[in-house]
């Protein structure tokens, strides 16, 4: 098992400090605010921890404000409702007393019914796209500094854009972004260690969408740029160590935020997930836009 995700594991196996309230980590990576994946599978493995086998269907959260890495998260778990086919709980997380984020989670006892999906849009495979090596060697030296700084550190979740150009030209594009996605070593066969992972990785890109049609993306230093709310609906059953396709959009940008959707396809075609963001995108004052 690879290093990166070794300690994903450890930063979402949660220690329990009480009934409904658990501890969680950060990694010391030098980032100044907590990913906010990170924040969200957390509050879903805390949430998980206090529902017997029911598997989670969707998750609603908001971020209120940004996490402090340097300081563990405390989470604590209102029991909202447990009944015969669905069950409620509500997440918050706390740092020096303030709550940061806070998340409603439902669960689901599987149950047949009515079944239709969106189409996989076409894409090349991921095995067709550059590897992880070969994006370090014949990719990164023509991309911006911080994106390159973002692909060489070791990453639990390995990403293979198929729009690369994304990355290398500021031109205007069609508002898509497609990226497979996996975690990057075999994950225990536990199904909720799956979707919290998934969780984790859905945080991932997905705001940065918001600004293809403006030629910008979150690495730019005049962009200031976090989310600010997230929702996550599981629809069938996957693995998150196998490639999953994120296909991304954003139908909306005004008010210096930024709308973004995402259809999770497993590789052969099913869909397992959807995902909603909004978030902040804003010009930085310190960084005024060039006339």
């Amino acid at each position: 098992m690879s290093q990166a995700v070794k300690s994903l594991l450890e930063i979402l196996n949660l220690e329990q400090l009480e009934v409904n309230l658990f501890r969680g980590l950060s990694p010391q990576s030098g980032w100044q605010r907590v990913f906010g994946g990170q924040v969200i599978g957390q509050a879903l493995v805390a949430a998980t921890r206090t529902v017997d086998k029911v598997p989670v269907h969707s998750l609603h959260g908001y971020f209120m404000l940004p996490g402090d890495p340097k300081v563990p998260i405390i989470y604590e778990v209102d029991r909202l409702r447990d009944g015969k086919s669905f069950t409620t709980r509500g997440v918050r997380a706390i740092q020096h007393g303030q709550a940061i984020f806070s998340m409603l989670v439902s669960f689901h006892r599987d149950e047949p019914g009515f079944s239709h999906q969106a189409e996989m849009p076409k894409v090349p495979s991921p095995e067709a796209l550059p590897s992880d090596e070969e994006i370090r060697k014949k990719i990164l030296p023509s991309m911006p500094e911080p994106v390159r700084m973002y692909y060489e550190r070791e990453r639990p979740i390995e990403l293979r854009p198929v729009e690369f150009g994304r990355y290398t030209s500021k031109g205007h594009r069609e508002p898509k972004f497609h990226v497979w996605i996996r975690a990057t070593a075999p994950l225990p066969a536990d199904p909720a260690i799956h979707q919290c992972v998934l969780a984790y990785a859905s945080d991932m890109t997905l705001l940065d969408t918001s600004l293809i049609p403006h030629g910008r993306t979150v690495f730019d230093r005049s962009i200031q740029a976090a989310s600010l709310d997230h929702a996550l609906w599981f629809h069938r059953p996957f693995r998150a160590d196998e490639w999953l396709l994120y296909a991304q959009d954003t139908p909306n940008a005004s008010g210096a935020r930024g709308l973004s959707r995402g259809l999770i396809f497993s590789q052969d075609g099913t869909l397992v997930a959807t995902v909603a963001q909004e978030g902040l995108v804003r010009q930085s004052r310190d960084f005024p836009a060039k006339k």
